[in-house]
């Protein structure tokens, strides 16, 4: 069963890696979404520029661990996706890439919050 927690957990962290992609489009639609995706934004800044392991991986090796799994040597992305989806080489850039489509979703949404309060306003 522990082998399945652990998949699981790799599903959940697809899950809200795709949400830190995405979520700040969905927010222009639902306004509630911003809060919940900048505390992710922010997080994902912070383990891009400090030594910071994700819950996700830890939950992830301790139920690898407890099924007789190898246990993740490095965190998700560089196990997952980088030399994966993606050459490791193009590492930097494609984080450029999603940082500035994350931005934009951030942009989009105050513009958007903006026009709407101009409407309600006036």
């Amino acid at each position: 069963m522990a082998g399945v927690f652990a998949e699981a957990v790799v599903v959940l962290h697809f899950t809200v890696m795709g949400f830190l992609l995405a979520g700040g489009f969905l927010a222009w639609r639902w306004r509630w979404v911003i809060y919940p995706h900048l505390a992710l934004g922010a997080w994902a800044i912070l383990s891009i520029i400090t030594p910071t392991v994700c819950p996700l991986t830890v939950w992830e090796n301790h139920f690898r661990e407890q099924a007789g799994m190898p246990l993740l040597e490095t965190g998700f992305i560089d196990h997952y996706i980088d030399g994966v989806w993606y050459p490791e080489s193009a590492s930097m850039l494609v984080q450029l890439v999603l940082g500035a489509v994350v931005l934009t979703s951030w942009i989009g949404f105050y513009a958007g919050a903006r026009a709407s309060r101009r409407l309600s306003h006036g």
